[in-house]
């Protein structure tokens, strides 16, 4: 496999668990947000402090992490960017 396939396969990839991600904690979470009110989390019932804390925060570290692992993907196969300062 040349080393363009297989960049373009960990982007893919990388990508698609990333969406994964996304879709559970922007979706899933709060579709289900009545039935995991039972469950407690720091005094607040669960499905409220993911509607209104939880998934933003996920959201936030998860941009952080594609980045750098996007990243690393670039530098490895030779195709990132170069940073002028």
């Amino acid at each position: 496999m040349s080393a363009d396939t297989e960049h373009w396969h960990k982007t893919r990839n990388l990508t698609i668990t990333h969406l994964v991600v996304w879709f559970v904690f922007a979706f899933l979470i709060h579709w289900f947000a009545h039935d995991i009110n039972n469950i407690r989390f720091l005094g607040w019932p669960l499905g409220y402090y993911m509607a209104a804390q939880g998934s933003l925060a996920v959201f936030v570290i998860q941009l952080f992490l594609f980045s750098r692992q996007q990243h690393a993907i670039d530098v490895k196969y030779g195709v990132h960017e170069e940073d002028e300062v």
